[in-house]
C-alpha cells in the first residue's frame, strides 16, 4: 500500500495536469456556449412562490424586492414582524401579487418546520428557497470568554439554513425548484475577528456543495459569496462603535474599512436574482472579490501576513498614534 501511495504521489499530479490542459479548452468553450443559452432563456419567476429567510433587512429585503418586480409571490420570514410588514408593503407596490409574512426564528428546528408547512399549505407549492438569515459578531477569538455568546452565530447562519432546507426539499423536488444560499467571501478570506462567522459561512458552502451532489439535477443550488455589502448589519456595527471607545478585540472600525469598496444592497440583490434565474452554481458579488481567493490559493503566506497587518496590527498602532 505504501508503494502504491508513493507511485500515485509521483505520477498522478502530472497526469492530472496534462489531462486538464487537453480537456479545459473544449470544456471552457462549451461552458461559454451554455452560459449564453442560460442568459437568454432565464427562468421566469412570475407567480412562483419564493420563501426568503432573514427578509426584514439587508440582502434578504432587497432580494424580496427584486422578486416582487418580476411578479413572484413571496413568503417572508424573520423575527421582526414590524419590519417584515414594511418590506411586504413595499413588495406589493413593486409588483408582487401576494405576500405572506411569517414571524419565526430559523435557529429553532420546530419553527422552521412550521413555517415551511404553513407556506406550502397556503400557496400549494414552493419554487425557490432563499437561505439568507444571518448574524455576525466581530471580535478576536482570544477575547471571547463565554462561548455561549457566539453560539447563535452558528445556530442562525448554518443550522437555520439546514433546518429550512430539510423541510423545503420535498416540495422543491416536486417543482424542480431552486435553493439560494447566501454565504460570504469571508468563508475563504479568513478575515481576523470573524472566526465564528467565517466558519459558519464555510460550513454553509461545504454543506450545500455536498447536497448538490446528493440531489443532482432535481433542485438547482446557487451559492452566493458576497463581499462587503451596504446592509443593516454593517451600519449597525459602525453606529455601535461610535457610541463607545474601541476596546481590545473590538477592532474593526469604519475608518479602517473606508478603503474597501462596498457593493450596494440593491446591486447585490439584482445580481443574485439574475444568477439564480440563469441557473448558476456560484456567484461572487462583486466579482473582483475572486482575486482574494486566487491570491490566497497561490500565495497563502503573503495573504495571511497582509490580513494580520491590516486587521490586527494596524488598528492598534493607529489608535496609539
Amino acid at each position: 500500500m505504501d508503494l502504491l501511495h508513493k507511485f500515485l504521489n509521483i505520477v498522478l499530479l502530472p497526469i492530472t495536469l496534462t489531462v486538464l490542459l487537453l480537456f479545459m479548452p473544449p470544456f471552457l468553450f462549451l461552458k461559454f456556449i451554455w452560459s449564453l443559452k442560460r442568459s437568454i432563456y432565464r427562468e421566469n419567476v412570475a407567480a412562483k412562490v419564493i420563501l426568503i429567510t432573514g427578509a426584514s433587512s439587508g440582502i434578504g429585503e432587497y432580494v424580496a424586492y427584486e422578486y416582487a418586480k418580476k411578479g413572484a409571490r413571496l413568503a417572508l420570514v424573520a423575527r421582526r414582524e414590524d419590519r417584515l410588514q414594511a418590506v411586504a408593503d413595499r413588495a406589493r407596490k413593486l409588483g408582487s401579487p401576494e405576500v405572506v409574512v411569517v414571524c419565526a426564528d430559523v435557529s429553532k428546528v420546530e419553527e422552521c418546520k412550521q413555517f415551511v408547512d404553513e407556506i406550502v399549505n397556503y400557496f400549494g407549492r414552493l419554487d425557490h428557497l432563499v437561505n439568507n438569515a444571518g448574524i455576525a459578531q466581530i471580535r478576536l477569538f482570544e477575547v471571547f470568554t463565554q462561548f455561549s455568546d457566539i453560539a447563535s452565530v452558528m445556530d442562525i447562519n448554518f443550522w437555520g439554513s439546514v433546518y429550512s432546507t430539510h423541510y423545503a426539499v420535498p416540495h422543491l423536488r416536486k417543482s424542480k425548484g431552486k435553493i439560494v444560499v447566501i454565504a460570504s467571501t469571508a468563508a475563504w478570506l479568513g478575515t481576523p475577528g470573524l472566526s465564528f462567522y467565517n466558519a459558519s459561512k464555510a460550513a454553509l458552502i461545504s454543506f450545500f456543495e455536498t447536497l448538490r451532489t446528493e440531489i443532482g439535477q432535481d433542485i438547482g443550488i446557487t451559492i452566493v459569496t458576497p463581499g462587503i455589502i451596504e446592509s443593516e448589519m454593517i451600519q449597525g456595527f459602525y453606529q455601535e462603535k461610535k457610541k463607545k471607545e474601541m476596546t481590545q478585540g473590538e477592532f474593526f472600525s469604519e475608518a479602517q474599512a473606508n478603503w474597501i469598496p462596498t457593493e450596494t444592497t440593491e446591486g447585490c440583490a439584482k445580481a443574485i436574482l439574475d444568477s439564480t434565474c440563469s441557473g448558476d452554481m456560484y456567484l461572487t458579488e462583486p466579482s473582483w472579490m475572486k482575486a482574494g481567493f486566487w491570491v490566497k490559493t497561490l500565495c497563502p503566506e503573503v495573504f495571511e501576513w497582509c490580513l494580520h497587518s491590516l486587521f490586527v496590527i494596524w488598528p492598534w498602532t493607529s489608535k496609539k498614534d
